[in-house]
């Protein structure tokens, strides 16, 4: 049986790809969306809380309203969505790509692709990475499990649970564990300071009262069969437990959120040029990565505060895997972007500067800052500034590059960030 054809291929069903899958059709290519769950819509199925939607939509929206929105344009669309698919491989073809996957209607099948868009998301972080020392009792959870959990399958993991990590999930679930019953003993960050958004530290632990304990972390766990308690430890500046200040914690849950690692293992035999600060692909503005044909975006591509960058990467990515797939190409003349100063990491890393028009760019700041100012520039030229009265890491920035500023013929371009 020969491989489908297809013009692009999304991997992925969450809010990047579903926006991209949008964006493909509308720029008149032939799309299907590959999802391994049963359900389109990734990790916003299970986030029930509002925040979402109001710099795309204009208002606030639960998880599963956002992603309902996008849902309901795919299937408008009559977009061609395969759930419970599998990638097992993944080639290069001489028009593009190969795809085998697997499912239970199909078995093992393969897809042909002009474009590929890699919306694969994120994974977090676990007990192991972290260097947690201790037997594997159960009650060790990330914060996505205690989410899906609670929201999804009605489950409460726990009664005493302590949260290692401030990233927003775990202040998030730190709110939701207090609101189902459950005994928030504390949040403990070995940071000096909280590593989620303000509104999240404000909303979800100072209004119900539960404590946050920074430069402090989890050093040990107890228990065999079922969690007993755990052992926490102050650090130093380099966050190296401080001999003498351990303290045992009594509980039955561990909640980890230690932080997102973007989902970019099926791309590596690819040789795609991975950034080792995001760890995501190396892209330019159209999000294209060094494998000519594969394009990236959403979570897969760096990790992202806001769904609303998630899904206005994916339309990027989406519009521009239907250009190259349709044959609209040409040679990029790239140059690469260099982040000086209190930038932890922008993206993308490289313009390609034959195009014209606007590029945008994100950044975070490498840690917080007061009365900083952000200047871009191309060969001793200041092509733009911008002035911020605040930057903290956990919230990125985004600004909008005018690239006919940019000089012929120049080599870099720079983006230096003063405190």
């Amino acid at each position: 049986m020969s491989p489908a054809k297809w013009d692009v291929v999304v991997i992925g069903a969450g809010p990047g790809g579903l926006a991209a899958s949008i964006a493909a059709d509308k720029a008149g290519a032939s799309v299907c969306l590959v999802e391994r769950e049963a359900r389109p819509g990734g990790i916003l199925k299970q986030c029930i809380h509002d925040g979402f939607g109001l710099v795309r939509f204009g208002r606030k929206l639960t998880g599963p309203e956002y992603a309902f929105l996008d849902i309901e344009e795919v299937k408008g669309r009559g977009i061609k969505l395969f759930t419970e698919t599998f990638l097992l491989d993944l080639d290069r073809s001489e028009e593009g790509f190969v795809l085998t996957l697997q499912n239970s209607e199909e078995a093992v099948f393969r897809l042909e692709a002009k474009a590929l868009v890699a919306a694969t998301g994120c994974r977090e972080r676990t007990a192991r990475q972290v260097f947690i020392h201790g037997q594997r009792p159960a009650g060790v959870y990330t914060a996505g499990t205690v989410q899906r959990l609670i929201n999804i399958s009605g489950y409460l993991p726990g009664k005493n649970c302590v949260i290692l990590g401030s990233g927003d999930i775990g202040l998030i679930m730190a709110r939701r564990l207090t609101l189902e019953g459950a005994k928030v003993l504390g949040v403990y960050e070995i940071k000096p300071e909280p590593s989620g958004l303000t509104r999240n530290i404000v909303q979800c632990l100072e209004d119900y009262n539960i404590p946050l304990h920074l430069s402090t972390t989890v050093t040990e766990v107890h228990g065999t069969e079922r969690l007993e308690g755990v052992t926490v430890c102050r650090v130093d500046e380099n966050m190296r437990p401080l001999p003498g200040s351990e303290e045992y914690v009594p509980c039955d849950t561990l909640v980890l959120s230690v932080g997102l690692i973007p989902e970019n293992d099926i791309l590596h035999p690819l040789g795609v040029e991975i950034d080792p600060r995001t760890g995501g692909p190396v892209v330019d503005q159209l999000l294209a990565t060094s494998e000519a044909g594969l394009f990236s975006c959403g979570n897969a591509l760096h990790v992202n505060d806001l769904v609303d960058y998630v899904s206005e990467s994916g339309e990027i990515a989406g519009a521009s895997a239907a250009r190259h797939a349709l044959g609209d190409y040409r040679p990029p003349r790239h140059v690469p972007i260099l982040a000086k100063g209190e930038i932890l990491y922008a993206v993308p890393q490289r313009l390609d500067v034959s195009l014209g028009g606007q590029g945008i760019l994100y950044f975070r700041a490498a840690r917080t800052l007061t009365d900083a100012a952000l200047v871009i520039s191309a060969g001793g030229r200041v092509l733009g500034e911008k002035k911020y009265k605040s930057l903290r890491p956990p919230e990125m920035e985004r600004i909008v590059l005018d690239l006919s500023l940019v000089p012929a013929g120049e080599e870099n371009i720079v983006l230096e960030l003063r405190g």
